[in-house]
């Protein structure tokens, strides 16, 4: 019998190696361009939080000294007003993220269950409804609420009918938490809070919660965001089989069932999705404030971002913002790898397997 021939080696690798060629030379122009507007500028920017460039001149010129960690040293550890401010700022905007993310994800996924039923009538006009402030300019909307909040805008026009008069609870500096427990007629917290603390904030001033033009500003995040997010969801609702859904409908499963120990299950990738652009989007915010209230009332609205552009481009203080805008960077990076960690999938152990063989070996018999 004739044997056949065997390919030669030469000529397959040497097939690899030209894909591999044109490859590279359709993707060439993209990753020059990324690298001259992205990772130059990046890599500059690093240089700068290690140098003392004082703005002017190229940051690359033999006049600007390298300073090593002074300019991160500076804003985490020396317990000056560039360590408070941070502290104030890092303060402000975690207490933003920490209510922002879970809202606006849990109205996403809301609307987004409701735009996705099959009976609703005119789901073409909801959708398009609730996405409309997504792509409103957030210029202007920071523009109508904070005129909303004015002294002669409509909600203290509201709140006048129930007694409360003036604007001036508009600009209290106190958090939500504390204004809660003055009501009470707790006016100070205890003594160990208020002895010590981290970043120059005492721990009572930590947990004293959002500030009310912060939670104004939370509330209009929650508005304008969750319409983009339900677009996510609703695409990955209708990407899920029913027939799961429908053999668990079979078995007895109310709604809520269903939704929580099926739909949702399925819907992990996109959640990790929606709660990373959450954030992302959360931890660098920076056009309202810097349209709105730019850290008024006593700092209580500043946030990381604003206070990098506003300690580099109007304190001149290059090398303090480049730090600041690091830093924001490794919070975002951890936050999303330990978001990540808490939502992987989990591998099911054999002797849940082996219980579920059981109780399928049950019903069937």
């Amino acid at each position: 019998m004739a044997q056949r021939s065997k390919p030669r080696r030469g000529g397959a690798s040497g097939l690899r190696r030209g894909e591999a060629a044109a490859g590279w030379l359709f993707t060439a122009p993209v990753i020059a361009i990324l690298g001259v507007f992205l990772l130059v500028p990046v890599l500059m920017a690093l240089w700068v939080s290690m140098s003392d460039w004082a703005g002017r001149g190229s940051p690359l010129s033999g006049s600007v000294s390298f300073v090593g960690g002074d300019n991160y040293s500076a804003v985490l550890a020396d317990g000056g007003l560039a360590t408070k401010d941070f502290g104030t700022a890092l303060r402000n905007n975690a207490w933003y993220v920490l209510l922002v993310v879970p809202l606006q994800t849990a109205l996403a996924l809301f609307l987004a269950v409701l735009v996705n039923r099959a009976m609703l009538r005119g789901r073409g006009f909801f959708r398009t409804a609730y996405y409309f402030p997504s792509v409103t300019s957030s210029v202007a909307i920071t523009v109508l609420w904070l005129f909303l909040f004015s002294a002669s805008g409509a909600v203290n026009d509201v709140l006048s009918w129930f007694g409360i008069n003036g604007p001036n609870w508009f600009n209290d500096p106190r958090g939500i938490l504390q204004l809660l427990l003055g009501v009470f007629g707790v006016d100070g917290g205890p003594a160990a809070l208020k002895q010590s603390g981290a970043l120059g904030i005492t721990w009572w001033d930590w947990i004293a919660g959002p500030s009310v033009a912060m939670t104004a500003f939370i509330f209009m995040a929650v508005f304008t965001t969750s319409g983009t997010f339900m677009l996510i969801f609703l695409a990955g609702l209708q990407n899920l089989g029913g027939d799961v859904d429908e053999a668990a409908m079979m078995d007895g499963a109310n709604g809520w069932q269903r939704f929580w120990r099926i739909t949702l299950p399925q819907l992990r990738p996109t959640l990790f999705t929606v709660l990373t652009l959450g954030l992302i989007g959360c931890w660098q915010v920076f056009d309202q404030i810097y349209t709105g209230t730019q850290g008024a009332p006593s700092k209580t609205t500043l946030t990381p971002a604003f206070l990098s552009y506003q300690t580099a481009f109007r304190n001149q203080e290059w090398g303090q913002g480049a730090a600041i805008a690091f830093i924001l960077f490794v919070i975002i990076v951890v936050f999303t790898l330990l978001q990540r960690w808490v939502l992987r999938d989990r591998p099911v152990s054999r002797r849940r397997i082996r219980a579920y063989e059981i109780v399928g070996e049950g019903k069937a018999s």
